[in-house]
Formats: C-alpha cells, sequence, structure tokens
C-alpha cells in the first residue's frame, strides 16, 4: 500500500520519475494511476487527484513520464512506439516500486492511449480504466490539432508550458515530432482492445479538437467489459479541467461500481 508523499523522484530502471502519492483511506480500497497527456505532468494534473482522492477515498499515484515535468531529461527522440513501451516497459515497473497490484488507471489523451494498451497487453491485473480523450487510432482531426499546437509553440502562445516542463522545448518538439510523423498515420491500438474485460469509463469533450466521438465508439464496440461514457458539451481537450465537477461526480459513481 503507498502511502502519503509530497512530490519525491522514484528511480526507475534508471530512470529518475517525478511522483506523487496519496494513500488510500482504507487497505482494501483501490489505487487510483494518473497518467498524464501528451504535454502533461504532475503538476498540470492541478488538484485534480487530490480532489478525486477526497470523493473517493481512493489512493493515487500521479508521475510525470520521462522527460516531462521534473522527471529526468528526454535524452532522444520519440519513436512511433513511445506509448507501448511506457504501457509494457516503464509502468509495470513502476507500479511494482510502489506495490500497486490492482489499480484503476486514468488516463488523460496519450495518457488514455498507455491506459489501454497496459490493460489489454501487459497481462497485469488492473480493476478499472477511466479514459479522457482517447487516442485509438490516428484521425485527421487530431493531425491538424498537432498541427495547430507547433504554430502556437513557435508563436511563443504555450509558453506557459516552461512552468511545468524542465525542457518544454525538447519535450514539445519530441512529442509533436511524432505525432506528424508519416509513420505514425497508421498507428493503431484497435488490437488490444477486446482483451480488456474490465469495466471502462471513457470521457470526451463534444469540442475535442484533437479527436472525435469515433475514438469512443471503436472502443465501445471492441473491449469484452462493461463500457459506460461520458459525453460533454462545450468542452474541449481537457474535460477534467473544464468540467472538473462533473468529471469528479462520474468518475466517483464509476469507483463505487467496481
Amino acid at each position: 500500500m503507498i502511502v502519503d508523499t509530497g512530490v519525491v523522484s522514484a528511480t526507475i530502471d534508471g530512470v529518475a520519475l517525478e511522483v506523487t502519492c496519496h494513500a488510500p483511506g482504507t487497505p482494501s480500497t483501490p489505487t487510483l494511476v494518473f497518467l498524464h497527456e501528451g504535454l502533461g505532468s504532475v503538476s498540470l494534473w492541478r488538484d485534480f487527484p487530490q480532489r478525486l482522492v477526497a470523493a473517493s477515498g481512493c489512493g493515487a499515484l500521479v508521475y510525470s513520464r520521462r522527460g516531462y515535468g521534473n522527471s529526468a531529461s528526454l535524452q532522444n527522440r520519440f519513436e512511433t512506439d513511445y506509448m507501448h513501451r511506457e504501457a509494457l516497459e516503464t509502468l509495470p515497473a513502476l507500479l511494482d516500486h510502489f506495490g500497486i497490484a490492482d489499480p484503476v488507471l486514468y488516463g488523460h489523451s496519450d495518457g488514455a492511449s498507455i491506459a489501454l494498451i497496459h490493460a489489454g497487453q501487459s497481462g497485469r491485473a488492473v480493476r478499472g480504466l477511466v479514459v479522457e480523450a482517447p487516442h485509438v487510432f490516428v484521425e485527421g482531426i487530431s493531425l491538424a490539432g498537432v498541427e495547430a499546437a507547433r504554430a502556437a509553440f513557435e508563436a511563443g502562445d504555450l509558453g506557459t508550458l516552461a512552468r511545468h516542463h524542465q525542457d518544454a522545448d525538447r519535450i514539445f518538439r519530441a512529442w509533436n515530432d511524432v505525432w506528424r510523423d508519416p509513420e505514425f498515420r497508421n498507428w493503431s491500438i484497435e488490437d488490444c482492445l477486446p482483451a480488456i474485460r474490465i469495466p471502462v469509463l471513457m470521457i470526451q469533450g463534444s469540442n475535442d479538437a484533437y479527436g472525435t466521438l469515433a475514438q469512443l465508439d471503436a472502443i465501445a464496440a471492441s473491449v469484452t467489459g462493461c463500457c459506460g461514457r461520458l459525453v460533454l458539451p462545450n468542452c474541449g481537450h481537457s474535460p477534467h479541467r473544464e468540467a472538473a465537477d462533473c468529471v469528479l461526480d462520474r468518475v466517483v459513481t464509476f469507483m463505487n461500481g467496481l
């Protein structure tokens, strides 16, 4: 069982990762593991994990992937299998390090894809999945959103990233470049979905600039566990920030069902 910490550094396979832990209310309560978006970090979740811990009684582990937040610097560019590597190599090692055997994975965007890959291909126990703005294949709107983000970054409109990452320029370009790589256009994780036999809650904003409801439809059509969805009107790519109260209520209901 994890214990409460401030933001600490945990060394996983020789790489120092920024981690925050919140202890569960009881030993039998599951631990939520938060997997951030393609430009996210521990700090960019803001107070959402703490609020969900308080509302659900669950524990939580929040971490920044390599290159993000205050984790160790990224040494190389992302390859097109970067989400698979995180899901099948780093995440299992992190869970073992903290003794988390039966987590609920809460993934946002890239983190949602990582959660789905882990649940479908790692062979490890997962109690449930919350996937917010997930990607299971590449859409035209996804590529348009990535291009718009590049233009905004080069114009200085994403300067706030420097407050959340030690090397914002490097991590932005690693993420942006791999999504713009022609080889990435055929990326898909649909083959891992039928092996997911656990409850799944899907969350998406109706105005998401990086994906459509076709992503949720593909997940619902393929997973073999029960699957619910929350689609929020007039909401963009980050429902946990843009409609936090609504998301909290639905996730707590989902957790109680587990």
